[in-house]
């Protein structure tokens, strides 16, 4: 500052200022040169003003943010515990000692204008910037508001927010541009537009996610909540958050798997969604039996099966209408093959068909058959089509798997075998017979 020569005229100006004035001319009585004066005068005034700021800032904190903050916390709704949570009181109070500084610093450097002109500019940013950190906080705090809300709880917020926050940031970067630059905010535009090729190179991910965004909410294809699977990127769990550039999915084994938002648009991916919506989750599994076990059943053996309490009405159905066709066509039953009869594939058929009906887990409004697939040379699938009532993963996987149970243990009352590659009792009983 001693080495500054000052204008007279903005001396004169300086002191035409009421505080800057007072102050001076208490100084000046000290007998000093008129520029240590100023000097001293502006060097008193500038620790007034941050004792005085320090003394704001502690004020509003430790007592209107601290009371306001209590209050807020001890009411039920929940809204305004998100003002806490975000810290937007917190940054409103900072708001306060920099509008002061503002005011004040004119009166400061009074003396000193280009001193004045940069320390001005140098606020007036961090105004813009603090502002733009209590808009961000509040935004937040409507983020988590919305959330409460059913209808946007599995939209992709997390987006929104941050497309707002890109364009705040750049209306904020605009004029602080035009404050450090003292030029108008439309020759930075025009100059933007002059760099617009670079800008989509930088920006490119983010564009593309930002109209991922947009179209994912608008198709609803993907919403927060959602069990997807995408085996391309390993992911095969439930969407944690969609944000404007990734998409955050949490396996079912924990691990979490981060893909980029505009591979929902490029790739393909499963969305289990409408089976969780429809109450019910589909079966799709086969049994596969030893095809060389399938067989005509005897008379003796069909009265046999007639003691399971499923299959006695359906046998006694059957029995008819198969005596029936065999006595109007007159079959020779000499020979197994002629006219109609029952098989033990048949039956053991049927009696899932029946077990699956009367199980009080199975969806009884969607499609429900047990049907014989092309046979391969692990022998003839037989596939339980049907759905749980139930899209819970435990239930789902409880009540197959109580089912299998079931029907691997009951196949061998029909005289089947399900098919597997020999074993070594396999083999052992090979080479028994061989020796005998």
């Amino acid at each position: 500052m001693e080495n500054e020569v000052i204008d007279l005229s903005l001396i004169d100006s300086a002191k035409n200022n009421q505080i800057y004035d007072t102050t001076y001319h208490i100084i000046e009585k000290l007998k000093l040169t008129e520029q240590t004066s100023h000097i001293i005068n502006s060097l008193v005034l500038l620790s007034i003003t941050v004792i005085a700021l320090l003394a704001i800032d502690w004020l509003t904190r430790r007592f209107l943010l601290a009371i306001s903050t209590k209050f807020i916390l001890k009411t039920k709704t929940q809204v305004d515990d998100f003002l806490v949570n975000n810290k937007v009181l917190e940054k409103l109070a900072h708001l306060a000692p920099i509008i002061i500084a503002d005011i004040l610093l004119p009166i400061v450097f009074a003396g000193y204008p280009n001193w004045l002109n940069a320390i001005s500019k140098g606020v007036d940013v961090i105004l813009i910037l603090t502002v733009l950190q209590v808009v961000n906080a509040i935004l937040k705090t409507l983020k988590d508001i919305l959330r409460l809300q059913k209808s946007f709880v599995d939209k992709p917020l997390d987006s929104y927010l941050q497309v707002a926050q890109i364009f705040l940031m750049f209306v904020a970067g605009t004029f602080i541009f035009s404050i450090l630059t003292g030029k108008s905010p439309i020759s930075f535009l025009v100059s933007l537009g002059a760099a617009s090729a670079i800008l989509m190179l930088v920006f490119k991910d983010t564009i593309l996610g930002f109209v991922a965004s947009i179209q994912v909410s608008a198709n609803d294809s993907v919403r927060v909540g959602d069990w997807i699977e995408m085996q391309k990127y390993g992911a095969d769990g439930t969407v944690l958050q969609i944000t404007l550039n990734n998409v955050k999915i949490q396996n079912f084994d924990k691990t979490v798997v981060t893909i980029p938002t505009h591979t929902l648009l490029t790739d393909s991916f499963k969305n289990y969604r409408g089976m969780q919506e429809s109450g019910g989750r589909r079966i799709k599994r086969a049994i596969n039996i030893k095809i060389s076990t399938i067989r005509y059943l005897k008379e003796d053996e069909i009265q046999n099966l007639r003691s399971i309490h499923l299959l006695k009405s359906f046998i006694d159905e059957r029995q008819e209408e198969i005596n029936t066709y065999n006595k109007t066509h007159a079959v020779d039953q000499s020979n197994l093959v002629n006219g109609r009869r029952m098989t033990n594939i048949g039956l053991f058929r049927a009696y899932v068909t029946k077990y699956a009906q009367q199980n009080k887990n199975i969806h009884k409004e969607f499609t429900l058959m047990v049907r014989q697939m092309p046979p391969t040379e692990n022998g003839l699938p037989l596939e339980l089509y049907m759905f749980t009532n139930s899209t819970v993963w435990e239930e789902y996987e409880d009540t197959v798997s109580n089912m299998f149970d079931h029907l691997f243990a009951a196949i061998k009352y029909f005289d089947l075998e399900v098919f597997e590659l020999p074993a070594s009792d396999d083999i052992r009983q090979l080479l028994q017979r061989q020796q005998q």
